[in-house]
């Protein structure tokens, strides 16, 4: 693979679709990876970093068989693959893990590494192994995904060698949390997709800001707040179209971390040019 980009998670890296020029120039540099769908339609590159959704949360899954003749039209990319999703069932482990379970293997045959989504309750579900799996994407209710269950799932695949990815991250803070409760390599969002002229630059500057954390050597959670600017939308611990409200327990987890927050360092130009 020489001449293309080295994959860099020394900071999460955030997956987004490549539905732009200017996210596909980041996309070749290395400081995004590409995410993409069934249904979504955007063609992947050789050297990009990419992961495949299948589209369940979206209620576009086409279905175990056109799932993977799709897959197989993308076969001469696996070398950059990061991971596919297995069809999971959103909100609920046991029914999840019992629709992943058949296709883990079928993923796997075609040459691309495969992700078992963790839904809520996945602590308590034990028909499942991690040697059927090659990365866990943390997936599920708000409240559970920001709870120590879901961190320690996640924690334990990093340390045995599992590629971890949190889905629904759409603020500095929650790219954070996926950083330091869930040790992720990877997130994905649809901030960007939102608004990509406004929003690029700003998830661009959560991991340059990250990265600084990092060569400054602080401690993991000393910076778990963006608090430039202070606004409901950049605080929202997710995806309004996931769910009706905030659940109590995903707020209150929220209102600690803020109270805890240090002050983002002023020489930190979260949303300074990136070349």
């Amino acid at each position: 693979m020489t001449g293309f980009p080295p994959l860099d998670t020394s900071a999460p890296l955030y997956m987004t679709p490549p539905s732009t020029e200017a996210i596909q120039h980041h996309i070749s540099a290395g400081r995004l990876g590409a995410i993409t769908t069934p249904a979504q339609g955007n063609r992947m590159r050789e050297g990009w970093w990419w992961c495949a959704d299948n589209g369940v949360f979206g209620g576009a899954y086409p279905g175990h068989e056109a799932f993977l003749t799709w897959l197989r039209s993308m076969r001469h990319l696996a070398p950059w693959c990061l991971f596919v999703v297995a069809p999971d069932v959103v909100g609920d482990a046991f029914r999840s893990i019992s629709r992943s379970y058949e296709m883990l293997g079928r993923i796997r045959d075609l040459g691309f590494p495969v992700a078992l989504v963790a839904q809520d309750r996945m602590e308590f579900c034990d028909f499942w192994d991690w040697d059927d799996f090659d990365a866990l994407f943390v997936g599920g209710s708000t409240a559970w995904k920001l709870s120590d269950a879901a961190g320690n799932l996640a924690r334990v695949a990093r340390s045995i060698g599992k590629h971890v990815h949190v889905g629904r991250v759409s603020s500095l803070l929650r790219s954070r949390i996926a950083r330091d409760l869930h040790h992720a390599h990877t997130i994905d969002g649809t901030y960007i997709t939102r608004a990509p002229d406004k929003n690029l630059a700003r998830v661009l500057a959560w991991r340059r800001a990250m990265l600084a954390e990092l060569r400054a050597g602080l401690p993991a959670g000393a910076l778990p707040l963006d608090l430039r600017p202070a606004v409901a939308r950049d605080l929202d611990p997710y995806d309004g179209a996931y769910q009706a409200g905030w659940d109590a327990e995903a707020a209150a987890r929220i209102a600690s971390l803020r109270r805890a927050a240090l002050t983002v360092p002023e020489q930190l130009d979260l949303l300074s040019p990136v070349a």
